[in-house]
């Protein structure tokens, strides 16, 4: 098949190597004059290092990231662990990394060229009416992001409302145990993990009532983050105080894709389903669906697959996008509550340390390389 995608992010560089290494004829164009992202820091989740060790990027993986050893819960103001999810020791098998967003978006470009995608920049896609492809395509792939244009084509605009938080990230100079914090307090909570390079990465997420853009790029005064959570422990105000620039956005919570194919056009990532960041699952709900994509069309064929692949898709999408809420409001609970919710976690953690991963069982040990 002859395939353009729209868009040079994570989903579609990850479905770019996937397609082509399945001998489609495959072509990104990316509106922007260069590929690069943000200097923020993502998690790669064992579901999306599946897909990433399918694609023959194992040992890319090893060079440009940093293997997690556990999750740490801690009482955001006193500095008091609640519970550590040891994933040494409870998920051996499993592989969770620490990577430098830029660095995750070379690889995945290097690998799309490797196998014989071509890349284009400055390059805008619009997409036509009725589910058609561009001309002499058989297919257009909408991997372009929050407020996609080929979404706009195939179900409706994404209508996104403000969930009444708001989240700064940033990036210090600051080595540590290969472990991500997460520090919890009324209303807001701080997660923190290290990066190669000597980094370390912060997103802090604060409930207000101001409304915030969303967006990934808009700079704001480190005093403001500073003092959102100036009642915090001690370890987490020697990071804020290293912090020289720091970007705020809005998060919104978007509609998942009711259709993700019309015709010959169909949604990816977070064109099809923008993910609120408390499961840490953007990134790797875009290569699950790059992988699902490229396997079902050249295993079934253009019309039988696009069916199979959003037959697939769109419920594991919405059960992330709800757990990840449900994230949300347990890091944020307030006293009395978060008192006795935190020592009901320090119970578990002494009586079953296992039972929390468990209980993710169907997100983190889903292999789409192995069951689509």
């Amino acid at each position: 098949m002859k395939i353009t995608i729209a868009g040079a992010g994570i989903g579609g560089l990850a479905a770019a190597a996937a397609l082509a290494e399945r001998g489609h004829d495959v072509s990104v164009r990316e509106q922007a004059s260069d590929i690069s992202d943000v200097g923020a820091g993502l998690q790669i989740s064992p579901n999306g290092m599946a897909v990433l060790k399918a694609l023959g990027s194992a040992r890319s993986v090893d060079r440009v990231s940093i293997r997690s050893e556990a999750v740490r819960l801690i009482d955001g103001v006193t500095g008091r662990k609640v519970m550590t999810l040891d994933l040494r020791r409870h998920a051996p098998d499993l592989d969770w990394r620490f990577v430098h967003r830029a660095r995750l978006i070379e690889m995945l470009l290097s690998k799309a060229r490797a196998n014989g995608a071509s890349v284009q920049t400055n390059s805008r896609v619009d997409p036509p009416p009725s589910g058609m492809a561009l001309d002499g395509d058989d297919l257009l792939v909408g991997a372009d992001g929050l407020h996609s244009r080929v979404r706009a084509r195939v179900d409706e605009a994404s209508k996104p409302f403000f969930t009444g938080q708001v989240a700064w990230r940033a990036l210090i100079a600051d080595e540590g145990a290969p472990v991500a914090e997460v520090h919890m307090g009324a209303g807001r909570h701080l997660v923190s993990y290290p990066l190669p390079e000597g980094l370390r990465n912060i997103v802090a997420v604060e409930e207000r009532k101001a409304w915030a853009a969303e967006g990934w790029n808009f700079p704001d005064n480190p005093a403001n983050l500073r003092a959102a959570f100036t009642d915090f422990s001690p370890r987490v105000q020697h990071w804020l105080d290293q912090v020289e620039s720091c970007y705020l956005w809005g998060l919104f919570r978007h509609p998942v894709a009711q259709k993700w194919v019309s015709g010959q056009q169909v949604l990816l990532g977070d064109a099809a389903h923008p993910t609120l960041p408390f499961l840490a699952q953007g990134a790797n709900l875009a290569l699950e669906d790059a992988w699902v994509l490229a396997d079902a069309i050249s295993d079934l064929g253009p019309e039988d697959g696009l069916a199979h692949y959003q037959s697939q898709r769109r419920p594991r999408a919405v059960r992330v996008i709800n757990a990840a809420s449900a994230n949300a409001r347990n890091y944020h609970l307030r006293p009395p509550v978060s008192k006795i919710a935190h020592a009901a976690l320090r119970a578990l953690g002494r009586v079953a340390p296992a039972a929390p991963l468990r209980k993710f069982d169907w997100l983190y040990g889903h292999d789409v390389t192995r069951t689509g």
